[in-house]
Formats: structure tokens, C-alpha cells, sequence
């Protein structure tokens, strides 16, 4: 078939794209190397159609299909869209992506290659020319233009030969395969479509789970990833995988996206709002109780479709003050200890179970039992608060208790309480002794950063303080201000505060800070301290800090930025404070950001990367398969380089 039928039938309505599929995902590179193997008329693959009734067609796009049956797509998307983007000038209806991939291409008359358009290289060169404007509108433009440029009219005729070889792409046959018959199902042909992408983008259990849902509510993907806008611009970043996941658990009561295999459209959509709803009623909660009211320090998002099981079962809220602190209770030790962290699934899948056999209004009690039987002891322990960095597990334990505690404000006296800042407020992280101070006396980064180092201030009391020495500036804010200093679990012990005891002061705070925690947690389960049951060998164990992570609110809003860079550039966003496990699901290191898909998910490599790490991280990241670059600008020289394929100035 002519790629030239192959355009026409997509704009008949004959030929679509299957729902299943993610998108257009090619970069640069690729388009300009697909178009130069066509060029070259070297072989680029056969097409796999699947031919289905056009009413029953689980179809992307709002375009109208053809009556009787329609052709989806399973494998040569990447290619007819390119195909049809450049000779058309703009991408087909069913099309999700980047369009820079494939407008402004190029090709040069004498050279013989394609690339994209360069203002201040092609500007003026008549060697250059539009590789759509000649699909478009023909040759006479251009032999026009050869024949009246006396640069170009002794080579006339070979640079009108390769404008013919460009052109007569429109007529390259592709061998195309079907699947057709009545009997084929699209569990069978996504199976096919699989089997066709081992090197590239498979499908997962959540994609064919949307898909269906998409066959009978075309409108279902769009509405969820609106949802998902609406949390990111409430500081919040979910995923379309975490957002099923939660309407699977409302649904069904259970993780597994096999679940919705016989869930209707309409079911669908009314889980779908309740867990919007559900999700919204939790971030609220969550905020206002605990003032984890941003991504960074919101922790345990998978531990967020068991509540939302929960709160559909109970009408869609929590009845009272008891019933909540318990909820929260457990949402804070799954955070701490990485309930969800390695085997998701399963992970949830118990706590689910614990909740159905439960006694109605007992299941917040089963909840913890289940941690319990898990986790063995849930009191904190100095240790625990040994960790270093931004991204590190019990950062955002600090930030609650910052929130809901009687902390104050050292340079004005005031509460940090959530109630008094407002939701998305958030606060400056302060070293108590200064970095700057810190590095001066040859202490290494894991210690200068370490969470027993870091309590919050507002901004101008942080700037105020500066580098000053905590031996000097805690007895101003003690004079100034009565108790501030205890209010942050600041030993008062001033020989801590000199900076030769400084690990001293560091074992004091965190002996504080362990105490403060148990505390807060026991009033949540409004229970005392002696009645948790504790298991002594799991006490005997050590604690190690796990190496890697954010060392700055600098290096984080760094990270961001370049996070929005990517995203703007059409590219999968990065993960922030990824936690990097091994197979048992344990802890190895915290990734600065990290691509464990690629930025283009499934079809590139996982990146990561690495401020200012040890060679311990970079070992770790580098030994599961994560190419990593140590700042922001090599990464992004790396992302035009190779992704983009920009030109970038040597």
C-alpha cells in the first residue's frame, strides 16, 4: 500500500491508532534517520493492521471512522505518523505528542542530509530546502527556483534527481500484515502488539485496563489526565498509573488492574469521580492535620488507594477525630519504613485484605496490626533520624512535626504551625550549624546534611542567620525569644553548641527528635507509650544512612527547573528523591532525579542525575543501568545532543 493511500485512508476514517497506544515518542534523531533510510530506499519495516468493526473500535482521536470496519494500527505508528507530519505539515487526528519532532525538517541539495531548520545556518543558503513545503507542493517551486539561482544551475539536473527521490517517498509501498477475524478479541491483540515491541514500548496491565475503559468511554483518558493537572497545579505530581490504580481499589477492592476486566464504562467513570473526590478529601487532610502540603514531604502516595478504598466505604469521609489520627497513624509508618517500596502490588493487596475482614469501624485498627506484622516494631529510634539529605525517608517526618508541634520561628517568635501558614506555604530548610561552617572544620557533606542539622524558619529569619556560628545566634533567639530553641528540639546543653561537639550535638538532637515523634504518633493512636508492643530484635539491628540525595533547597529548585525544561521539551518528567531498591525491595541509595524509564519511556535508556554524590552513588546508579551526568547542564547537553538533536555550540 502507498504511503500516499496510507495518509488519505487516515483522513477518511479508514485507518486509525488503537486507544492502547501511548503516542507519538520519536525525537529528532529518529525522524531524521527514518527520512534519510527512505531517501537511501533501504528497507524500514512492514505494518500490522488490525481490522475491526468500525462501532465496536477501541480508536484514539474524535474523528469520525469509516462505516463497517476500520484498520488500527498495532505496529508502525512511530513511522505513518512521521510519514504523514512532514508531508502534510501537521500530525493526524488520533495523534498525542511533541510536534517539534517532526516540523522544520530540512534537506540539503548538495550534501544530501536532513536536519532541522536552523535560522542563522539556513537562513541564506539556497542549499537548503523544506522537506514539506516539496512534499506539499510539488517540484515546479523548486526547479523554479535551482534554474533562476545561478549558485545551483550547473548541478540542475542531479539536485532535481534528489528533490524526485524525496517527493516519490509518497509512493513507497508498504507490505501491510492484518489481524482480522470476529474472533479476535483485544486481550489477543494487545498480546500481539507485545509480542511485536519486545525492544520497545510494552504495554503494561494498566494500559490494557484503560484501553478497555477507552473502547466504551473514549473520553476516559483525557478526563484522568485533567484530574492529574489539577494536582500539579496544587503542588502535587501523580501519574495516569497511580491515579487507575486508585479507581481499581475504589472499584474493586483490590491493586490489580485485572480487576476492571468486567467493569463497565459507566462504573467506571462513577469510580473514577469518587476517587477524585476521595483523593482531594485525603490531600486535605493529610495537609490540614499533618502540614504535608507539597509533593516533597508528602510521602507514601501508594498508601493513599488504600484510604481511598476506605473512605468509599464509609460515605466519603472520616467521622471523627479518633478515626482520623488513626488513619494517619498508619499513612505516616507506611511512609517511614517504605510500606509501598519494591512490590506494590502485594503490599497493597494485604492491606486491602486486612480492611475487608475487618469489622466496620475496626479497620483502621487492622491496618496498623498489618504494619505491625510487617514492619515488627513502629517506634522511633534516634537511629532512624541517622539519615542525610532532603530526600531522605524521615525528612518529611521532621517537616510534621514542624507543622504540628509548638515550633516557632526563631527570627520573630511566631508558630510554624499549618494552620497559621496556609496550605502551599512552605518553609525554608536551615542548617542549625551553617554549611559554610561546617565544611571550614572538614566535615564530610553526609554530616553537614544531616536531618538532625536541618530544622525549618521563614525566609527572612533563614537569610538573617546566614553563616553565623549557633554558639553566637542561639543565645540572641534564647534572649529574644524564651523557648524557641526547645520548640525545635535544640539540646540546651551550650557546650553542644560549639562546632568541635558538633556530632555530639547531632546525637542529642536526634535522641529529641525521636522522643518528639513517639510522642506525636502515640497521641494518635491516644494510646501510651508502654502499651506498644516492641520487638527487641528488631531493635538490636543498625541503622545506616542511606547515601545520596538533595543536599539543598538550591539543588532542588534546580532540579525543578530543569524537570519543567524536559516536560517542555515533550519529555517524560523525572522523579525526584527516587528511591533506588534492590530486588528484596531494600534501600540502596537516593537518586538527586532520575528517568528509570528513560525520558522517553520504553524506548530510551534510564537516566539519572547525580549533584555532588560519592562514588558509592555513582556505583550504585551506574550498576542498574542508569546513565548518569553530575549536573544539570550536562544532562541537558545530552538531551539535545541525543535526544532533541538540536545543535548545540561546541
Amino acid at each position: 500500500m502507498q504511503v500516499s493511500n496510507i495518509l488519505e485512508s487516515i483522513d477518511l476514517g479508514a485507518v486509525a491508532l488503537p486507544e492502547f497506544q501511548r503516542g507519538y515518542v520519536w525525537t529528532r534523531k529518529q525522524v531524521r534517520d527514518f527520512l534519510f533510510s527512505l531517501y537511501r530506499k533501504r528497507p524500514v519495516g512492514s505494518l500490522l493492521f488490525w481490522v475491526t468493526p468500525s462501532l465496536e473500535a477501541p480508536a484514539r482521536g474524535e474523528g469520525p471512522l469509516q462505516p463497517g470496519h476500520v484498520k488500527l494500527i498495532l505496529d508502525g505508528q512511530q513511522r505513518i505518523t512521521t510519514l504523514y507530519g512532514v508531508i502534510k505539515g501537521s500530525p493526524p487526528d488520533f495523534f498525542d505528542g511533541d510536534e517539534g519532532a517532526f516540523k522544520g525538517l530540512m534537506f540539503h541539495l548538495e550534501h544530501e542530509v536532513f536536519e532541522f531548520y536552523a535560522p542563522v545556518k539556513m537562513r541564506d543558503d539556497p542549499y537548503w530546502i523544506s522537506v514539506t513545503d516539496l512534499m506539499s507542493g510539488g517540484l515546479d517551486p523548486f526547479i523554479s527556483k535551482i534554474n533562476s539561482d545561478p549558485s545551483l544551475q550547473p548541478s540542475m539536473a542531479r539536485y532535481i534527481g534528489r528533490l524526485n527521490y524525496i517527493h516519490s517517498i509518497r509512493e513507497r509501498d508498504f507490505h501491510i500484515e492484518e489481524v482480522a477475524g470476529e474472533g479476535v478479541v483485544l486481550d489477543e491483540v494487545v498480546e500481539i502488539f507485545n509480542n511485536l515491541n519486545r525492544g520497545g514500548t510494552k504495554l503494561s496491565k494498566g494500559d490494557l485496563a484503560l484501553a478497555k475503559m477507552c473502547a466504551g468511554w473514549p473520553e476516559a483518558r483525557s478526563e484522568m489526565r485533567e484530574m492529574i493537572r489539577g494536582w500539579d497545579h496544587a503542588g502535587y505530581n501523580f501519574s495516569l498509573d497511580w491515579l487507575l490504580r486508585n479507581v481499581t481499589t475504589v472499584l474493586t477492592g483490590r491493586s490489580l488492574f485485572e480487576g476492571l476486566e468486567h467493569v463497565g464504562p459507566a462504573e467506571f467513570r462513577a469510580g473514577l469521580q469518587d476517587a477524585e473526590r476521595s483523593v482531594n478529601y485525603l490531600l486535605n487532610l493529610i495537609s490540614g492535620r499533618l502540614g504535608l502540603d507539597h509533593d516533597r514531604v508528602l510521602g507514601g502516595r501508594y498508601s493513599i488507594p488504600v484510604l481511598t478504598r476506605y473512605l468509599v466505604n464509609h460515605g466519603g469521609k472520616i467521622m471523627d477525630a479518633a478515626e482520623r489520627d488513626r488513619i494517619l497513624y498508619w499513612y505516616i509508618h507506611a511512609f517511614l519504613w517504605g510500606r509501598f517500596t519494591g512490590s506494590t502490588e502485594s503490599a497493597l493487596n494485604a492491606d486491602l485484605r486486612a480492611m475487608e475482614k475487618a469489622e466496620k469501624g475496626n479497620e483502621p485498627h487492622a491496618l496498623v496490626e498489618e504494619m505491625r506484622l510487617w514492619r515488627g516494631d513502629l517506634r522511633i529510634r534516634p537511629e532512624d533520624f541517622r539519615g542525610w539529605s532532603l530526600g531522605a525517608r524521615f525528612y518529611p517526618l521532621l517537616y510534621l512535626m514542624t507543622r504540628v508541634g509548638e515550633a516557632r520561628d526563631w527570627g520573630s517568635g511566631i508558630p510554624l504551625r499549618a494552620d497559621l501558614l496556609g496550605r502551599l506555604n512552605r518553609l525554608n530548610v536551615h542548617h542549625i550549624f551553617p554549611k559554610s561552617v561546617l565544611y571550614k572544620a572538614s566535615f564530610a557533606k553526609t554530616r553537614v546534611n544531616a536531618i538532625a542539622n536541618f530544622c525549618f524558619q521563614t525566609q527572612d529569619t533563614n537569610l538573617d542567620i546566614s553563616d553565623t556560628e549557633p554558639a553566637k545566634y542561639f543565645l540572641d533567639v534564647e534572649r529574644k525569644h524564651p523557648g524557641a530553641l526547645t520548640s525545635q528540639w535544640i539540646p540546651m546543653d551550650e557546650k553542644l553548641w560549639k562546632v568541635r561537639n558538633y556530632e555530639h550535638f547531632l546525637a542529642a538532637r536526634r535522641e529529641l527528635l525521636a522522643e518528639a515523634a513517639n510522642h506525636f504518633l502515640n497521641g494518635l493512636l491516644r494510646t501510651k507509650p508502654e502499651d506498644i508492643e516492641v520487638d527487641t530484635t528488631y531493635i538490636a539491628r543498625t541503622v545506616q544512612p542511606t547515601p545520596g540525595g538533595i543536599e539543598s533547597e538550591e539543588e532542588e529548585l534546580a532540579l525543578q527547573r530543569c524537570n519543567q525544561w524536559v516536560q517542555q521539551q515533550g519529555l517524560a518528567g523525572g522523579e525526584m528523591g527516587y528511591e533506588l531498591v534492590d530486588e528484596t525491595g531494600s534501600l540502596l541509595a537516593i537518586i538527586d532525579m532520575a528517568w528509570p524509564n528513560g525520558l522517553q519511556p520504553g524506548l530510551s535508556d534510564p537516566v539519572a542525575i547525580l549533584i555532588d554524590e560519592t562514588d558509592e552513588v555513582e556505583d550504585l546508579v551506574n550498576g542498574r543501568g542508569f546513565r548518569y551526568f553530575t549536573s544539570v547542564e550536562a544532562f541537558k547537553d545530552y538531551v539535545n545532543r541525543e535526544i532533541l538533536v538540536v545543535s548545540v555550540p561546541a
